[in-house]
Formats: C-alpha cells, sequence, structure tokens
C-alpha cells in the first residue's frame, strides 16, 4: 500500500512537470506568433482609405492607410467611453511634415477606397500616396494615364530606370569604394616606407605612377556614372495628390508602386513577397525605419562564426586539461567553481572588459608594433569584429569548457584503459577516442554559446558594433576578411530601431520583423550544430556501449 501511495504521489509530480513544459511551450508558440503577425503584416499591402474629416475650418481630405485603432482619451489622459480614435499613415513627409496622423472617428464624414490610389515606396521621405497622373521625360509630358497601356509603359520605364539606379549603386559601392581603398593602401605604403627610411626614387615613382593609374581608373568611371545619371533622371513620375496639388519624383527614386484597392489576392501576394525579399537582402535606408537588414545579418552570422571558431578549441583544451591532467584538489576545485561563476557574470562586464583589454591594449599595442604608418588613426585599436567576437568567446568560453567536462566524464574508463593497453599513449588517446566520443557534449556547449552570443547586444555596444555600416567585413579587397572594421548587428539592430528612432510610428513593425528574424537566424544556427551533434553521436554511439 505505501509503495502505491507513494507511486501516486510520484505521478502527481511527473504530470505537474508536464504541464509545466506544456504551459512553457504554449507561451513560447504564443510569443513568436505574435511578433510573427506583428512583424509580416507590416509587409502585406494594405488598403488606401481616402478620408473627409471635419475639422474647425470646414472638411480635411487624407489618403492613407489604417495603422492602428485605440480608445480615445481626453486632456487629462482618462479613456473616453465609446469613443476611438484611428491613426493613419498618409506619407508624403516633405509636404506634410509627418508621416502619421490620429482621426478621431466622430471627425470621419466619409470613407472610400478608390481604385487609383497609389502607394509610392521611395529612396527617400517614405511613402507618397496619390493618384499617378502622368511621366514626364526631360521635363515634357511623355506618357498620360489616360493612355490605355499606361501602367505596363510606366512599368517598363521604371524597371528601366531601377536597373541604371542599379549600375549607379553599383559603381559607386565597388568600383569607387575599391579605388578608395587600394588609394588609401597606396598612401600607408608610402608612409611606411618613409618610416623605415627606404622611400628611394624608384620607389616614389612606382608609387606615383600606380596612383595615377588608379586616378586615371576613377576619372573614367565619374564620366560614366554622370551619363547613367543623366539618363536615369530623365524620367519622372507625376502624381496628383489627395488635396489636388501635383507633385513629382524621379523615377528611380520609386523603389516600387502599387494600387492596393484594385488588387486581387495572388497580385498582393506577390508585393508581399517582394519586400519580404527587399527586407532580406537589402541595405537599410531612412534611419534604419525602411529598407532592409542584410548588413545586419551579415555581420550577426559572420561574428557568432568566428566566436565559434575562437571559442571551441579554448573551452576544449581548458575542459582536457582540468579534466585529464590537473591534479583533483583543492585548486582545481576552485578553478572550477571560478569558472561556473563566470557564467552568471553580467554581460556589460565583459564589455567593459573587451573595451579596456582588447581594444585599448592589445589592439593599441598592435597598431604601435605592425601598423605605425596608419597613426593618429586606429586600425585594431578601435572597436571591431575580431574584438567583438573575442568578447563573446570570453563570455560563452563557461558554457563550452562546463558541457566539455561533462562529455569526457561519461566516456566509459574501459575505453581509455583498452586503447592503453593496445599501446597507444595518453595523447593518442584523448585525440583519437575520448575526444570524438564526447564531440556531442562538445557541440552541446557550442549550440549553447551560440544561442547566448547570437542575441547578446550590451557587450556589442562597446566592442564594435554600430548604428549603420558603410562597408561589410568581407568583400573583393585584399585581405577579404578585414577583423578590424564595425559591422551592424541584428540585436544593436533592434535596439536602435526601437528606441533611437526619429520615426516611432513607421519604426514598430520593423522592430517586431527584425526581432523575428533574429529568432529565425538564432534556430538555423542552432539547428545547423544540432544536426552535426546528432550525426557524431550516432557515430560512436557503438564505442559508448
Amino acid at each position: 500500500m505505501r509503495s502505491e501511495g507513494r507511486q501516486q504521489k510520484g505521478d502527481v509530480w511527473v504530470w505537474l512537470n508536464a504541464a509545466g513544459v506544456t504551459l512553457s511551450l504554449l507561451m513560447v508558440v504564443g510569443l513568436v506568433a505574435h511578433i510573427a503577425w506583428k512583424g509580416l503584416v507590416h509587409f502585406w499591402p494594405q488598403p488606401i482609405e481616402h478620408l473627409v474629416v471635419r475639422n474647425q475650418t470646414g472638411a480635411k481630405h487624407l489618403l492613407g492607410e489604417l495603422a492602428d485603432k485605440q480608445e480615445r482619451h481626453d486632456a487629462q489622459g482618462a479613456v473616453v467611453e465609446g469613443e476611438f480614435q484611428r491613426l493613419y499613415k498618409i506619407g508624403n513627409r516633405r509636404m506634410n511634415g509627418q508621416d502619421f496622423v490620429w482621426v478621431n472617428e466622430r471627425d470621419i464624414q466619409s470613407t472610400e477606397y478608390p481604385d487609383g490610389a497609389t502607394v509610392l515606396e521611395r529612396l527617400e521621405w517614405g511613402n507618397a500616396y496619390g493618384f499617378l497622373e502622368g511621366v514626364e521625360e526631360n521635363g515634357k509630358p511623355v506618357l498620360s494615364r489616360e493612355a490605355p497601356d499606361f501602367l505596363e509603359r510606366l512599368q517598363e520605364r521604371h524597371n528601366k530606370a531601377r536597373a541604371l539606379f542599379a549600375s549607379i549603386h553599383e559603381i559607386e559601392k565597388n568600383d569607387i569604394g575599391s579605388i578608395n581603398y587600394s588609394m588609401e593602401q597606396l598612401r600607408l605604403e608610402k608612409r611606411r616606407l618613409e618610416l623605415d627610411g627606404e622611400l628611394t626614387r624608384e620607389a616614389e615613382e612606382d608609387l606615383k605612377a600606380r596612383q595615377e593609374a588608379l586616378q586615371q581608373a576613377f576619372a573614367k568611371l565619374q564620366e560614366r556614372l554622370k551619363a547613367l545619371r543623366q539618363q536615369a533622371s530623365r524620367d519622372t513620375l507625376v502624381l496628383r495628390l489627395v488635396d489636388g496639388s501635383i507633385s513629382k519624383f524621379p523615377l528611380y527614386h520609386v523603389v516600387r508602386y502599387y494600387q492596393p484597392n484594385g488588387m486581387g489576392s495572388w497580385q498582393k501576394l506577390g508585393v508581399f513577397l517582394d519586400r519580404i525579399w527587399e527586407f532580406l537582402s537589402a541595405e537599410p535606408r531612412e534611419a534604419n525605419t525602411e529598407g532592409g537588414v542584410f548588413p545586419a545579418i551579415f555581420g550577426t552570422v559572420l561574428m557568432v562564426l568566428l566566436m565559434s571558431v575562437m571559442v571551441t578549441p579554448f573551452g576544449v583544451i581548458a575542459a582536457v586539461y582540468l579534466r585529464e591532467y590537473a591534479t583533483q584538489g583543492w585548486l582545481t576545485r576552485t578553478v572550477r567553481i571560478a569558472v561556473n561563476n563566470l557564467a552568471g557574470v553580467p554581460s556589460i562586464v565583459y564589455g567593459v572588459f573587451g573595451l579596456g583589454f582588447f581594444v585599448y591594449f592589445l589592439g593599441g599595442n598592435i597598431d604601435a608594433l605592425f601598423f605605425p604608418e596608419a597613426k593618429p588613426a586606429p586600425v585594431f585599436g578601435t572597436p571591431g569584429l575580431l574584438w567583438a567576437s573575442l568578447t563573446l568567446a570570453l563570455l560563452t568560453l563557461p558554457v563550452v569548457i562546463v558541457s566539455t567536462e561533462e562529455g569526457l566524464t561519461r566516456v566509459p574508463k574501459a575505453v581509455r584503459e583498452g586503447s592503453l593497453a593496445l599501446g597507444a599513449t595518453k595523447a593518442e588517446t584523448l585525440w583519437k577516442t575520448v575526444l570524438p566520443m564526447a564531440s556531442p557534449s562538445i557541440m552541446t556547449g557550442l549550440i549553447l554559446a551560440i544561442a547566448r552570443a547570437a542575441g547578446e547586444v550590451a557587450p556589442l555596444m562597446l566592442v564594435g558594433v554600430v548604428k549603420l555600416a558603410p562597408s561589410l567585413p568581407l568583400d573583393g579587397n585584399p585581405p577579404f576578411l578585414h577583423l578590424d572594421r564595425q559591422f551592424m548587428h541584428l540585436g544593436f539592430h533592434i535596439y536602435d530601431v526601437g528606441f533611437q528612432s526619429p520615426n516611432v510610428e513607421a519604426a514598430r513593425p520593423l522592430v517586431y520583423a527584425t526581432s523575428l528574424l533574429l529568432v529565425m537566424v538564432i534556430v538555423l544556427l542552432n539547428l545547423l550544430a544540432i544536426r552535426i551533434r546528432n550525426r557524431l553521436r550516432e557515430r560512436y554511439k557503438a564505442l559508448e556501449h
């Protein structure tokens, strides 16, 4: 009877644990679903409303998208029962001075959804809302909305204009950027020769000839850019605003245009996928409130990969020494306690340490020894990708050490003794037998390290991450991987867009979208590590038995 009573008590705890796990999973799924909904709905084309709103001077016409709806509050902040207010995105910030406007529902006299209402997503000044009137070429009308094939011909001109803009951007970023990089390297090479006393007449003439060649290439690119800009600025899009005024935009400044009120579900899906792709592949613009986050994705993944390469060997070596070589006495126990305590140190402390030791001390000495020609500008003596990766490697090192030690402990003693009995040395036994069998635990530690490092923001703000990086850390210029460069990070991008943006309402949906993207990046990195761990576990399972 007593055993049955104990079993029933045990069953209660099992059910309580199951309920706790289920509740936790539901909370996680609910949180991710909420973030996904708030983030993805931003990319779906919303209906455009034409409102007639009553004001003090009579009536005002508005054209825009419904962004939010809330209960109305009075001047003292109290909720007014039964009354609501709507937030509309009306765009045209250059003319209106603001992207969003609150409208009381009781002041709305009429609402309609005109088929011709058009959304223009622009490179600058955000969205524009209005009605297409036509296209001008060099200031002269060449295409009117009355033409039967107006939209098709407009699309052809827009595709050509965007192709020209893409060519301009490619030349400015890659070709001219490469020339500027080469010019800077020539300047540093000349300064290096001066410091070493090796700037001979022949060397100076060689440097001058190479510099002149670069200047000639730069001049040719400038001429090509001038011709491309003239072609791109040829076409001007004419838009009639809701108040009847006319506004004109260079056609290549329009990223995309669409008329959501007259679109079907498949057409809206095409715009949705196109905007998603832009978000994943393009660079940010308009103070990070529009465009894409590709530099942040690239910086996050590259930093995590570099951190993984750095933390794994150091963590494994430390764990092997503590478990296999160190005398198991009070000193070793103290080291283990210290390692466990390091896992609880706030991450910002690691950032301060990284800034003081890695950046100022180590980086400053590297500059003094190897880059004296760059003075007074620092090379490694300033926050960058290398120091951010090392700081996060230090932050996640205790996790890898503890996990590896546990894996080494689980390797049967008989396996070690059998390897030694066959004539292998202790080092060979560790390298060829013990470590492969402990590799699943090593990968478990790496998975935990990746999960933590990818989401950290506080230390990165001190050792390398920036709001907007002009160049990626990896490009076509030698040495290709530039560890000294600053970079963008998804976590910091969320903080910057959410708390530092000058346009809060426009940035809010991007905070959700970027948060969802960061979660997905972390999940993908973890799934890759889990797949490798499972393969290693299956490979060495037979040896454990």
